[in-house]
């Protein structure tokens, strides 16, 4: 489905950098170590809130901004009354980063939300994720961890249930993108250095790590993207949509034809009008 109309040139991560970071109102970590830690945004009003839990993108790759260009995104949608948790994890090129540490970060910092909600207001029937890019497949792998075997590495028995997805330009299917992925995010050995080489005990290193491998999710998600993303483009959607329709599970995908990749994070962009509004349906406001 297209929406809006072509209207400006896209916008780069730097242009976002470039205008004063909001604060959140205080940092917690879920690990032992500084890359471990997220945001939490809370909103004025009474709680309890609903929960956004943003996961920034970046390739995976450390060299590339992280949380920082969630921020902004964090604090509109903390405006709305949502309270955003803003999670950071170690990414390519940070000690403990990819496979399995990447995977884990992301999952322990969504399953610290129970520990969180008491003191925090966080109504946990109403927790949603949002990722983008690299971030959009970790979302999406969050909210099919019920599909891991119990030999994985990435099992958790407990985890964190969500209400529903957004991914924003996400990187769904991982042998995908390695075959036809962008230049940008280091082509196929970005994908490789992530989920590591096949092990004896790990034969298929896309089966618990590619979100497209993990089908059906079982939760309901919308798959957003921009018409001018060169990143990400909408085709790679488009085939994921395809390959949940033959598991028997309806994507809702969105594609703003006056979309670049970052629009999609940025609060100012006319992408994110509807962004908010796919988020506020999938939350029941």
């Amino acid at each position: 489905m297209l929406a809006g109309s072509v209207t400006a040139k896209p916008i780069f991560y730097t242009d976002l950098l470039a205008r004063p970071r909001p604060r959140p109102t205080r940092i917690l970590s879920y690990g032992a170590t500084e890359r471990q830690r997220g945001e939490l945004f809370l909103p004025y009003g009474n709680p309890p809130y609903p929960v956004v839990a943003l996961i920034h993108g970046g390739c995976w790759l450390a060299k590339l901004p992280g949380a920082e260009l969630m921020e902004y995104a964090a604090a509109d949608l903390q405006c709305r009354g949502y309270a955003v948790w803003n999670i950071g994890y170690r990414r390519l090129g940070h000690d403990g980063g990819g496979y399995p540490g990447t995977f884990l970060d992301v999952a322990d910092a969504i399953d610290l939300l129970p520990q969180m909600a008491p003191e925090n207001g966080l109504d946990l029937s109403r927790v949603l994720l949002v990722g983008h890019s690299a971030g959009g497949q970790l979302a999406m792998w969050a909210a099919a961890r019920w599909h891991l075997p119990k030999g994985s590495p990435l099992y958790r028995p407990e985890a964190m249930p969500v209400r529903a997805v957004v991914s924003l330009a996400g990187i769904l299917d991982l042998e995908d993108y390695r075959a036809e992925g962008a230049a940008p995010c280091g082509g196929p050995k970005t994908i490789d250095r992530l989920v590591r080489s096949a092990t004896r005990a790990h034969t298929d290193v896309y089966a618990d790590t590619s979100p497209a491998r993990l089908l059906p999710l079982g939760v309901p998600y919308t798959l957003i993207s921009g018409a001018l993303d060169e990143i990400v483009p909408p085709a790679f959607d488009a085939r994921f949509a395809q390959k949940a329709h033959e598991h028997h599970e309806m994507a809702h995908t969105i594609t703003f034809p006056d979309a670049g990749h970052f629009e999609l994070v940025d609060p100012l962009s006319t992408a994110w009008k509807g962004i908010v509004a796919q988020i506020g349906k999938l939350a029941g406001q």
